[in-house]
């Protein structure tokens, strides 16, 4: 169950960020009709995904997921999560009310759907009033437009005082928070925001969950970030800890016959305050490590394993 929003997910998120990317639609159909065929029914999207794609202008992800679901007449047995907020174009990003109403309408229409059932501030926008962006997500929600609101990228200072301004005025809360997580990545999510959203009752579906592929495994030198488009982003990763925490991920994926990428995942799913990290998958050998990872249980040994090496 995602947080209090009565939304139930699997205990994996797709991510849909390669959509119209690294994928094109005929390769992100396969994977998500495998996806639903795997018994996980959550997709992960946003109106930005993906501008950075050459040719791109944004929706791209969008449009192909509500072109699958249009297709497949299966609405009814995907969540849809996307965001709002990024910029995409002149004028056209943050969380005032008049550009969330525009930016939802034009989501709604890439998506082919007439509602949305987990509606994301993509970003904190310092600019405008919480009061604004909440009692705009209010509408949303009494329209039928939405069903529930999750932040993404907050403080936790901001997260717990858009909760504050929800109770105060009576506004629908932010069900949920995603926030960047990972093996590597853990102390800015676990000093303040994993206590928050643990107490507060908020659903956790975290993102990067294989630290831009670093826990994978496949860069262990700096010979190796040669071997892929984002693979100088890993530099940062070739440390003391890092190597401690690849060596972790080797012994515990051998005793399991398992794999690097799908120990890292596992560890995530076995967070008692995640509720779903996002993941995602350009070919059907990535995506059969994600649903092996979704059923491999890590015992105590192994999870204290992986803690002691990831300490920081």
């Amino acid at each position: 169950m995602l947080g209090e929003s009565g939304i139930e997910t699997g205990p994996l998120v797709f991510g849909g960020n390669v959509f119209g990317w690294t994928i094109n639609e005929a390769q992100s159909f396969r994977m998500l009709d495998a996806w639903l065929t795997g018994g996980f029914n959550m997709v992960d999207t946003a109106d930005v995904y993906s501008t950075w794609g050459p040719g791109n202008r944004g929706g791209e992800s969008e449009t192909i997921i509500g072109k699958w679901m249009k297709q497949r007449g299966n609405r009814g047995r995907v969540i849809v999560a996307t965001k709002v907020g990024k910029p995409m174009g002149p004028d056209k990003k943050g969380l005032s009310a008049k550009y969330m109403r525009q930016a939802l309408e034009d989501s709604l229409r890439r998506l082919q759907t007439d509602y949305i059932d987990l509606y994301q501030s993509h970003d904190d926008d310092p600019a405008t009033p919480m009061e604004e962006t909440m009692e705009a997500f209010a509408s949303f929600i009494r329209e039928g437009k939405v069903r529930a609101v999750g932040a993404s990228n907050f403080s936790a200072d901001r997260l717990k005082k858009s909760l504050e301004v929800s109770d105060r005025f009576g506004y629908p809360r932010y069900v949920s928070l995603q926030p960047k997580y990972n093996l590597y990545e853990r102390a800015d999510f676990e000093r303040e925001l994993e206590p928050l959203c643990v107490a507060e009752g908020l659903g956790v579906i975290s993102y990067y969950a294989l630290a831009s592929g670093f826990l994978t495994g496949k860069y262990r030198s700096e010979q190796d970030l040669s071997k892929s488009a984002r693979g100088q982003g890993n530099k940062k990763f070739l440390t003391e800890r890092g190597f401690r925490i690849l060596t972790a991920l080797d012994e515990v994926a051998n005793k399991y016959h398992s794999s690097p990428a799908a120990v890292s995942i596992a560890w995530l799913i076995a967070r008692p305050s995640v509720t779903a990290p996002i993941a995602s998958a350009t070919n059907t050998d990535q995506l059969q490590e994600l649903v092996a990872a979704a059923s491999l249980q890590l015992d105590s040994e192994a999870m204290g394993k992986l803690g002691k090496a990831s300490e920081y």
